[in-house]
């Protein structure tokens, strides 16, 4: 099948995206990598008037260290990101998610922020950004506003985005010293979605844990230091929280059962890598 038609911009400057957007609204679409809107486009299962192609702007293709902040413009791929020499000083559990992120070709192509925008809950790349605490910015020709992830991601393939702003960036924290980090994925085969992702982030006091792939959005979750029965009845906790649901790949029981074992393990490692 091919795509319905539509108009296409290449854009010049971020003025000429911003104009784009509130022009047009919810019938524009913005292109990046176009690992997911590009086959949207072809089954027509989205039919924009008009597609905005951002790929050729420079100032978003910048990884930027300010502070205790890591700041991935919109238009850094994957594996850009993965090749970034300061990465696994920098941000360990991005280092330890990205080669979950699908194949070595479409992470060639996909950027950073397509998939925060795409907001898919089986996704790597939302379920560390809600783990790190860390932020979306979000840019209209009025101005700007930074989005928690906490607060970003609303439900299934669903956004706090409104329909005239530009996702330009994701903002990160570094890693902390005396925190440890670990991500662990079960899917049916590497660089399938996730059946159930977890990524935690451990400190002297608490631990956050974040899981991807059951509910409708990556769901985060801290815990006080516990080990034996309380981390269990804990996770047990958590894994029921989250709402699993039966479907083609596992069964809600099933998806209950990685979360108590994978959290579990997950936040053992986290623990362990502490320095």
């Amino acid at each position: 099948m091919k795509p319905a038609r539509f108009d296409y911009i290449r854009a010049d400057d971020i003025a000429e995206v911003h104009a784009a957007l509130a022009d047009h609204g919810k019938e524009a679409r913005i292109i990046a990598g176009g690992q997911t809107l590009l086959p949207m486009l072809s089954m027509r299962l989205v039919r924009p008037n008009v597609v905005v192609d951002i790929m050729h702007l420079p100032e978003l293709h910048k990884i930027a260290a300010s502070g205790n902040e890591i700041r991935i413009g919109a238009g850094v791929r994957q594996a850009e990101l993965l090749a970034w020499p300061g990465l696994g000083e920098s941000l360990p559990l991005l280092k330890a998610a990205l080669p979950w992120v699908g194949h070595a070709q479409t992470r060639s192509r996909g950027t950073v922020c397509g998939s925060v925008a795409h907001a898919d809950p089986s996704a790597e790349i939302p379920l560390t950004l809600l783990a790190l605490d860390g932020a979306v910015e979000l840019s209209t020709r009025r101005g700007r506003r930074r989005v928690p992830a906490s607060e970003f991601f609303v439900g299934m393939m669903s956004t706090e985005r409104a329909d005239n702003e530009l996702i330009e960036a994701v903002v990160v924290l570094k890693k902390k010293a005396g925190h440890g980090y670990a991500f662990r994925e079960f899917g049916r085969r590497h660089g399938d979605f996730a059946i159930v992702a977890c990524a935690a982030v451990a400190s002297a006091d608490k631990v956050r844990l974040a899981v991807g792939g059951v509910a409708d959005k990556p769901t985060l979750r801290e815990f006080p230091v516990l080990d034996g029965s309380g981390l269990d009845d804990a996770l047990d906790a958590f894994a029921w929280e989250l709402d699993a649901r039966d479907d083609l790949h596992a069964t809600a029981r099933y998806r209950r059962e990685l979360v108590r074992r994978m959290g579990r393990a997950t936040i053992e490692e986290a623990r362990r890598c502490r320095a």
